[in-house]
């Protein structure tokens, strides 16, 4: 073991006492404690972290994993997979910071944005972070000008029309660049080492990923013939991170493995790498918040009435967060979280929800 960890972190809990356990547990001394505002709170079962590592690691043997820091950066998360080997996907400084605060050497972390800050840049370079991306002439600029012993992975664009989040239109560099930026970075004695890319969040289209480690290997024969030591390549991330997804995590891994068979075959020398984040953490976090006020509403729809002739009616009920706060993932990720009634007192009830 790393020593990432310490018995501190953690709350341990006897076998068989499930997350709503806990939470009815939680929900009922808080609502025993206060009278007042009761604030949201997560319980987050980081087993479940575990076990997606593992599922990880049986699905894509070939792979290393790097945790998207930006997804979550709880530091139990930050801890367990630093505990089991991860490496990290930081985008800025404070990401950088946050897990070498923690122990992570710089050899385990890639700044793995396409447009950082000169000062992002120079960061890495006092403290030795040295795996960067760029996809454009300018970021190269900044740094050949900053963090000249970088070694640069070349972000290409992918086709993720299909995607729930596209990327493609903001990062990316075109098949046709590749090889100026490719001549532009051995001109500025930069060494380029790999390619990277990311189909986007919740991609249903399974040709994506085998299309773009195709697109790779291009770029890759692109860069070999112009001296770059080319030994890197990140499949970027988006990977399902709950049950019930249009194309099954297995299902993506299968595809994934055929396409790096063909294209980047055992034995070749590339070490294979992959960005994900909420495929670690999204089953993991269960959300409770307290419901504040509750409504009847008319459906008021054309033909529905019920027997007596009235319009039928639901209920509404009112929550301590919304979509500007904790449940902005509706908003930005097409999310729709599950909600499971906590009843632990009749003066205050809660809704858990799983998030995604």
């Amino acid at each position: 073991m790393a020593g990432y960890l310490s018995e501190t972190d953690f709350v341990m809990v006897e076998e068989g006492f499930s997350t709503r356990d806990l939470l009815e547990e939680l929900t009922l001394g808080a609502s025993q404690a206060t009278a007042g505002d009761v604030a949201a709170f997560f319980v987050a079962d980081l087993g479940t972290v575990v076990r997606k590592h593992f599922c990880f690691l049986k699905c894509l043997p070939r792979v290393r994993p790097f945790y998207t820091v930006k997804c979550n950066s709880s530091p139990g998360v930050l801890k367990v997979l630093a505990e089991l080997g991860l490496g990290f996907s930081c985008a800025n400084k404070a990401e950088m910071e946050l897990v070498q605060r923690i122990g992570v050497p710089a050899s385990k972390i890639i700044c793995a944005n396409p447009c950082k800050q000169i000062a992002q840049i120079k960061y890495a370079a006092k403290h030795g972070v040295r795996l960067l991306s760029f996809d454009n002439e300018v970021e190269l600029a900044k740094v050949v000008k900053s963090h000249p012993s970088a070694k640069m992975v070349l972000c290409i664009a992918t086709d993720d029309s299909r995607s729930l989040t596209p990327l493609s239109f903001k990062f990316g560099a075109t098949l046709k660049s590749c090889r100026h930026l490719l001549e532009n970075a051995k001109r500025s004695h930069v060494e380029v080492v790999g390619v990277s890319f990311h189909v986007g969040s919740g991609c249903p289209d399974l040709h994506a990923y085998t299309q773009s480690i195709a697109d790779a290997r291009l770029v890759f024969e692109m860069g070999a013939e112009l001296g770059h030591g080319m030994h890197i390549l990140d499949l970027g991330g988006g990977f399902p991170g709950l049950e019930g997804a249009k194309v099954r995590f297995e299902e993506i891994a299968s595809v994934i493995n055929s396409a790096l068979d063909l294209y980047f075959p055992e034995g070749c020398g590339v070490d294979i790498l992959a960005r994900l984040g909420r495929y670690y953490v999204t089953s993991a976090f269960t959300l409770a918040v307290s419901i504040i006020a509750k409504k009847e509403v008319l459906l008021d729809q054309p033909g529905r009435e019920e027997e007596n002739g009235s319009t039928p009616k639901t209920i509404v009920y009112h929550l301590g967060e919304g979509v500007y706060g904790i449940f902005n993932s509706v908003l930005f990720d097409n999310t729709c979280p599950t909600p499971i009634l906590q009843k632990g007192s009749p003066s205050r009830a809660a809704a858990a929800c799983r998030t995604g």
